[in-house]
């Protein structure tokens, strides 16, 4: 690759960023950073109507959160600007007239009711209409109406469109770096609009010339497009530009049954499709992974494989490793499944990795929002909880009675535990931490076992009902830690309440 890889990140701004489009970005990324390329952001906002407010910012947060940013683009700027279509709009004219002189295009005056009387003629018959070589020389455009007729229309003000010449009888080999060479016959293929009359281009006019202007290498894409390849790759021919070379990813399908993963999927099946959450302007909500409580390492870890493997058994990677590994001859052809039970347990690994400082002022922010305040030492909360969490919110569930003593008692437990002669037991271990001065755990731990073992007595009946005492349920980790975390004031009174219930 002699010339610098550039790739391009094309969304248009109707919404919030699916997760099959991150991981369209995700790849441009991969591939950019491994070949030392720049990875650009581009705004195809050419459909106004379309056009939903906020969708720009959501786009490009999603991608600074997931530590994926683009090197140009409409906030961070670059040589190749704008980054918008809809303020690139007066290039596209000049490159619509280029193709018009050339012969590659032809003004099409057709009205919709006339196309649309058509269709139906067609369907009547059991066709489809395709507007292309077979018929445009009988419909109302350049290539059958005289030179005068056409400058008449145009004067008038008469509404047109440009459509593309799609050659006849031709042979055309298109090549894809994921899927192989392919070949189609272009009398298949419709002549498709690429200018309207209201000074719009089409998606597929303003991609190309702007791909081509921004010195694009290599187009990586979904597999929705494909069907458009013939025509792009025909539109660099007819301007007689070098074409980049193309790679269309595998969509992504529903975990179960068929289909690809659709915006409404996940909420129906309980998991996000969106990484950050997005509010409708009707009001609707729809959940994002970032407030789902997900580690921005954990949602690339899972989006790299979907599609992709790196030939290895290697699972856990790193962005930096990522980078390392990609390699686009490796993505698959087929469509990805998407697997949300994989997703969790990519979450739990990284949450493994944090430090405990940092998710113990995250559990602190979650308990803030509950209203708790505490002066309990989180960073060893954090410590003894995290191994079984795969959120932070999972540290409340697992660890919420160092923050509110029981009320109530787990009632199978309490028949197990609370047996005859329990309260003097747990009478003799208030007793025990009453007359501990160093209150650690281990201190704690010599005592209660030592006093157990020495009196012969079952460890069952001291460590059940203890337990319960301090946690309400059996649930939680080591007894003697807990103790040490609670202080010996709120162990005791929590021991001393048990008593009672007894």
């Amino acid at each position: 690759m002699s010339q610098k890889v550039r790739v391009r990140f094309a969304p248009s701004p109707t919404g919030p960023l699916h997760i099959g489009g991150v991981r369209t970005a995700l790849f441009n990324y991969l591939f950019a950073k491994k070949h030392g390329g720049d990875f650009v952001l581009r705004i195809e906002d050419t459909d106004q109507t379309r056009y939903v407010g906020g969708a720009e910012a959501y786009i490009i947060e999603a991608l600074n959160w997931l530590n994926i940013p683009t090197d140009e683009g409409p906030t961070t700027g670059g040589n190749f600007g704008p980054y918008r279509q809809s303020e690139r709009k007066d290039l596209y004219q000049s490159y619509a007239d280029q193709l018009l002189e050339s012969g590659h295009a032809y003004y099409a005056f057709d009205t919709s009711e006339a196309l649309d009387a058509h269709r139906k003629q067609h369907e009547a018959e059991g066709k489809t209409f395709i507007y292309n070589w077979h018929n445009r020389l009988k419909l109302d455009n350049s290539l059958s109406l005289s030179e005068t007729e056409v400058k008449a229309k145009l004067e008038a003000g008469e509404d047109y469109v440009i459509r593309f010449k799609v050659p006849q009888d031709e042979t055309i080999k298109l090549q894809d770096i994921v899927r192989g060479d392919m070949q189609i016959d272009t009398n298949v293929l419709d002549d498709k609009v690429l200018f309207k009359s209201d000074g719009m281009p089409t998606y597929h006019l303003a991609n190309i010339v702007d791909d081509h202007l921004m010195e694009i290498t290599h187009v990586i894409r979904g597999e929705e497009w494909l069907p458009s390849l013939a025509l792009h790759v025909l539109l660099y021919r007819a301007f007689g530009w070098k074409a980049p070379e193309f790679a269309h990813l595998p969509l992504l399908m529903k975990p179960v049954g068929k289909g690809k993963l659709s915006k409404r999927d996940g909420d129906k099946m309980g998991f996000p499709v969106f990484p950050l959450e997005w509010k409708t302007a009707d009001g609707d909500i729809f959940s994002g992974y970032r407030e789902d409580g997900y580690l921005p390492e954990a949602v690339v870890n899972m989006l790299a494989f979907l599609g992709w493997n790196p030939g290895t058994e290697q699972e856990i990677f790193s962005l930096e490793e990522l980078i390392q590994a990609f390699e686009l001859s490796r993505v698959n052809k087929a469509g990805a499944k998407f697997d949300p039970d994989k997703t969790k347990w990519f979450q739990h690994h990284y949450l493994q990795q944090q430090e405990d400082t940092v998710l113990a002022k995250q559990f602190d922010s979650l308990l803030q929002t509950k209203g708790i305040t505490s002066s309990l030492d989180f960073v060893t909360i954090v410590g003894l909880l995290k191994e079984r969490a795969t959120f932070v919110s999972d540290l409340w569930e697992q660890g919420s009675f160092f923050f509110e003593a029981p009320s109530t008692y787990d009632e199978k437990a309490s028949k197990k535990a609370f047996k005859e002669g329990t309260a003097d037991i747990l009478q003799t271990v208030v007793s025990l931490l009453n007359d501990t001065d160093n209150f650690s755990a281990a201190t704690i731990s010599a005592t209660i076992k030592g006093w157990i073992t020495s009196n012969d007595i079952g460890f069952g009946k001291v460590m059940m009902p203890l337990r319960l005492a301090l946690v309400g349920e059996m649930k939680g980790p080591d007894v003697f830690d807990i103790i040490a975390i609670l202080g010996k004031e709120e162990a005791v009174s929590r021991i001393e309440r048990a008593i009672q219930t007894i």
